[in-house]
């Protein structure tokens, strides 16, 4: 199939993003066809592929889906929807099996049971892993593998999705631009469904663990044709980012504080016990700011593994031990220096519990998509969970709209190519309108907020938006995500999970609800500041 005046249609579903979401999605939704679109090759630039942790699914003796649920209520500090946590909870182990099936290679023990990991806030060794850290590498790469074979996805690289199409008040697929080409009309890609699976937004921030392209472009171009977007001033700061300088920052898994590892200042001093209970094992967004306050204060934080693991790092946590010596850190010897970094956004794209957004012909799972599973403050590894759930959710619920046809055949005159891509990344990072917008988000809009910082951050996305030099739709995306970001936090006059106003520290009763707003009381509340 060629490019013909700019339109290609997709002849069937059409999935944007090649993540764990999509990819699932198309794999079950198999032998309807679809179409995925990506704008590197299958497994890069994808942040599940990043994922350290693993799958949180009750499938180990003695626990159950209730406790789980249990556990990510807690955790989401008073928001998370019970009806949906338990849900999610309830289909965990069946999406386990379907990943084992597709050919992860799950840690197992000599009976074949899984070997499960303990992470922060949950109850008991509730997270089945792969090599210790290497999880989503190993869950992408096996449905990747699964994918190809599959006769009735075609995979599009090489194409980047920059706006939604819109016709007589419902999504009829996206616009899009072949790679490089910044100014050139975009190709309209028709879809009877189009499920948005593209990735949420650490990378507005100037320190994130999520891969360069994940800034916030899937919220910002579903606000922007109309749709309701959830809470938005929640983003979670993973607390052991390893403090390197690169960008984005490595990541130190949660597993290893589960294994007994601890967070030390300069001094060797542990501070996280007289933090909470749990210390080292407390709630991400605690952990986070606890260490947020020991570099505000002057001193320099540490992941130590040398007692809890020693030499067993380099084994279990391969990953990670890569890290450290790819930046002459011995963590056999040496603890590991760490930061807190942008890492997860549990607000979104309000979707319903079958993954249908506010507008008519668009679904929307993964990280871009709020559920109400994670409240104000994700419970570790829920997040592959979920989007596996929300990939089979919203093949189901597709499989009952679309009738079977033959396989699809190739999108002509689009492929990914290599050195192209790399040049087109490295000029986005160097914008100096991307470098500001992530200096006012990670020091107005970051671990900590008040409402000065907020408004001034407004008025900074406002005159950036306006005077930015080739201001393009993907910029225009990530200034909107930006901004509902910051008037929901500027809105939300209390602290809760992952949100901390230092303004309004505690939490409050009647914020004791989910956000939802338009793209419209988003610009209202930037205007007022």
């Amino acid at each position: 199939m060629t490019i013909s005046d700019n339109v290609l249609n997709a002849d069937g579903a059409l999935i944007v993003g090649a993540g764990l979401a999509g990819l699932f999605c198309a794999l079950k939704l198999a032998p309807r066809p679809v179409t995925v679109i990506s704008p590197k090759p299958l497994g890069y630039g994808a942040s599940s592929a990043w994922a350290q942790g693993g799958v949180a699914a009750a499938v180990g003796e003695g626990d159950t889906p209730h406790a789980h649920a249990v556990d990510t209520e807690i955790a989401g500090a008073g928001i998370v929807d019970g009806d949906e946590a338990e849900s999610v909870a309830a289909e965990a182990a069946a999406r386990i099996e379907d990943l084992a099936r597709w050919g992860t290679p799950f840690d197992r023990d000599g009976l074949g049971h899984y070997v499960l990991s303990k992470e922060a806030a949950h109850s008991r060794n509730r997270v089945v892993r792969v090599q210790g850290d290497r999880a989503g590498h190993a869950i992408m790469q096996a449905m990747i593998a699964q994918v190809r074979q599959t006769p009735s996805i075609r995979i599009v690289e090489g194409l980047t999705v920059v706006d939604l199409a819109r016709a007589d008040g419902r999504i009829i697929g996206v616009f899009a631009r072949k790679l490089g080409d910044r100014y050139a009309e975009p190709i309209l890609v028709r879809a009877r469904a189009t499920v948005l699976a593209a990735g949420g937004l650490g990378g507005l921030y100037a320190v994130t663990t999520n891969p360069p392209g994940v800034r916030g472009h899937a919220m910002g171009m579903a606000a922007r044709a109309g749709a309701l977007i959830a809470d938005p001033e929640f983003v979670q700061f993973h607390p052991t980012a390893i403090a390197t300088g690169a960008d984005p920052a490595p990541l130190a898994t949660e597993a290893l504080r589960g294994e007994g590892a601890i967070l030390v200042n300069e001094l060797g001093e542990r501070f996280m016990p007289a933090v909470h209970k749990d210390a080292e094992l407390a709630p991400r967004d605690i952990v986070a700011r606890a260490n947020y306050r020991q570099i505000r204060a002057g001193h320099r934080v540490f992941l130590d593994t040398r007692q809890a693991l020693g030499a067993r790092i380099l084994t279990t946590f391969p990953t990670v031990a890569k890290y450290c010596t790819d930046f002459g850190i011995d963590p056999v010897t040496q603890p590991i220096p760490v930061t807190p970094a942008a890492h997860y956004h549990m607000g979104g794209v309000k979707v319903d519990e079958r993954g249908r957004t506010s507008l008519p012909g668009l679904w929307a799972a993964g990280e871009c998509s709020s559920t109400g599973l994670h409240g104000a403050n994700r419970l570790a590894s829920n997040s592959l969970l979920e989007a596996a759930v929300y990939g089979a959710r919203i093949a189901a619920d597709i499989s009952g709209l679309e009738p079977l046809r033959a396989p699809l055949p190739p999108f002509a005159g689009i492929e990914w190519n290599e050195a192209e891509g790399e040049a087109v990344e490295e000029r986005l990072r160097n914008l100096q309108a991307v470098q500001e917008l992530r200096r006012v988000m990670t020091d107005l809009v970051g671990v900590e907020r008040n409402a000065t910082d907020l408004r001034v951050a407004l008025r900074s996305i406002a005159e950036l938006e306006a005077t930015a030099a080739g201001v393009t739709r993907s910029f225009l995306n990530m200034t909107t995500s930006a901004t509902l970001v910051a008037a929901g936090a500027l809105a939300r006059e209390e602290s809760r999970g992952g949100h901390f106003r230092t303004d309004f520290p505690e939490p409050r009763p009647e914020w004791a609800h989910h956000t939802e707003m338009t793209l419209e009381t988003a610009l209202e509340i930037r205007a007022a500041a």
